[in-house]
């Protein structure tokens, strides 16, 4: 963590809301008058579009298949690096993933590909990550960060993690503020099965594979991180979706409420933040629930003071 380089990580499985994530930082960044500099998770992949394809094929063939949730696909290692150089000097080396046609035009660079390695410019306010690994560790799994359990199971499962882990990578203690967003898992399958069919005209039965083949990365890396965050924001759709291979739509925002987990409740004014958020009520003394269609405005109700608070301590240290 750094006072005057502070960094802003939300992080959040693919279909988690990015859009809504970004809006509201965005948002809040303007009125709180912040110069954020950007980074998105997936300009740290090991491998572009096609060298990610060669990757998984070679993987595939050795019968240990990668994929983007580890740390095979990844440069969690230089993620690392940059929060660790930018909470010092409020520089470091970065570059961005082209996603799409319309961005290859504006970068200058084929669609697929990277951007090259490029330092970042100084005089910015804080750095704002959003991606699938803003707290990653490899050491997730430690008893050190995880309460106690006596389920043997549980237990069972959490040796069995723990031996794979080679300890020692810690992107979450370079972090300032880190925010959650992650669907109901059921949820989070039926968006990413709509839209792979959809996108990549991927068959169901294919998409399902998939999920089954992601689902160790997806326990070791992504799960752990939500035990981190400051807070978490979690859709849970009301309707029925138990079945999520069978499902025809996804759930809409208005058919859905929004679970928040915050971990300091003391520092909210819990009675004034149920004022201000229509249909919002406690389920637990640390929980707020509010309707699907409010995750927006919630997160800036939430957010803005605690971002507030980081840009001041900065400021105060600067003189």
């Amino acid at each position: 963590m750094s006072v005057k380089h502070p960094i802003i990580a939300v992080t959040g499985s693919s279909g988690a809301g990015t859009t809504t994530v970004r809006h509201a930082f965005a948002d809040i960044f303007r009125r709180v008058g912040i110069d954020a500099y950007h980074i998105e998770g997936n300009s740290f992949r090991r491998y572009d579009r096609e060298g990610m394809r060669q990757a998984f094929e070679a993987s595939r063939a050795r019968g240990e298949p990668i994929s983007h949730f580890g740390p095979e696909a990844n440069l969690f290692d230089r993620l690392e690096s940059l929060f660790r150089e930018y909470s010092r000097t409020g520089s470091g080396i970065a570059r961005e993933y082209v996603e799409t046609d319309q961005q290859a035009a504006e970068l200058g660079a084929p669609a697929g590909t990277f951007t090259p390695w490029t330092e970042i410019p100084a005089g910015s306010d804080l750095l704002f990550y959003e991606g699938l690994h803003g707290a990653v560790t490899e050491d997730s799994w430690s008893h050190r960060r995880m309460s106690p359990s006596h389920n043997p199971f549980v237990v069972k499962v959490r040796q069995q993690l723990m031996e794979r882990c080679d300890y020692g990578m810690d992107v979450a203690k370079w972090v300032d503020l880190l925010v959650g967003v992650v669907p109901a898992i059921n949820l989070e399958w039926i968006q990413k099965i709509h839209r792979d069919c959809a996108a990549k005209g991927a068959s169901v039965e294919a998409v399902a594979h998939t999920i089954l083949r992601r689902m160790p990365d997806y326990v070791r890396y992504i799960i752990p991180q939500f035990s981190l965050t400051d807070i978490n924001f979690q859709r849970i759709p009301l309707v029925d979706t138990s079945n999520p291979f069978i499902a025809r739509d996804i759930p809409t925002p208005h058919e859905s409420m929004v679970v928040i987990r915050l971990r300091e409740p003391w520092r909210f004014d819990l009675p004034d933040l149920l004022r201000r958020l229509d249909g919002s009520f406690m389920s637990r003394p640390n929980t707020l629930v509010v309707p699907g269609g409010e995750m927006g405005p919630a997160m800036e109700t939430i957010c803005t003071p605690l971002v507030q608070e980081v840009v001041e301590r900065r400021r105060s240290a600067e003189g």
